[in-house]
């Protein structure tokens, strides 16, 4: 009977430790496939997408805070898209992202299929001033990159479905574009926010932990 029970084991042990390679093997493919896409398209990411260096900024909030449920207010053609939907990938999260631009919307579903982080991204052609009032929620992570000027207004539409832990932000906070410091001066007056700025390019992203 102990035989019968060890060998058992050693087949549950075997299958588990297969399984755990092919998974180890799976996402080290899709950081190198995610990885040669990002680098191969650094300097060709226009037309309203964030600098590859705020891209890798968002990347690390997430995985350093392993947040799973992520919202993009802006889509564009797919940079910073891709630099969430990846870092989800490692968290086991997934991304709702919202364009209202249809080329840009099509144009980004093919980077982040050629990406291959499809399954990690429910991509929305929309407009976020009426779709980000329905959405369900709850998030952990949001990034607004839409217009500025309805920053504060992304804000409060999102602040109740917005985990406590959770992090909004906001990008071009350093561009002085209209509706930035208004936006600003409400998130830092908050006493359940904390705010600060990441200054990785001059673009700059505000970064708003909701506390506990």
């Amino acid at each position: 009977m102990k035989k019968y029970c060890f060998s058992l084991f050693a087949v549950f042990l075997l299958i588990s430790l297969s399984s755990c390679g092919q998974n180890t093997a799976g996402n080290k493919s899709l950081d190198e496939r995610v990885s040669n896409f990002l680098k191969e398209h650094k300097d060709k990411w226009h037309d309203l997408n964030v600098p590859y260096q705020d891209g890798q900024s968002l990347y690390d909030i997430i995985v350093k805070n392993n947040y799973q449920s992520a919202l993009e207010i802006g889509t564009s053609t797919g940079h910073s898209t891709i630099w969430i939907a990846w870092a989800l990938s490692k968290t086991g999260g997934t991304l709702i992202t919202v364009e209202i631009d249809r080329g840009r919307y099509e144009e980004a579903l093919k980077n982040i299929e050629a990406a291959g982080l499809s399954p990690y991204v429910d991509a929305r052609l929309a407009d976020a001033h009426e779709l980000v009032k329905k959405l369900d929620g709850p998030f952990d992570f949001v990034f607004s990159d839409a217009d500025k000027d309805w920053y504060l207004q992304y804000f409060k539409d999102v602040d109740p479905k917005l985990k406590a832990g959770g992090c909004f932000t906001a990008h071009n906070v350093l561009n002085g574009f209209g509706g930035i410091d208004e936006f600003l001066d409400y998130v830092r007056s908050l006493k359940n926010y904390n705010t600060t700025i990441n200054r990785g390019s001059s673009s700059g992203i505000s970064v708003s932990y909701k506390k506990q």
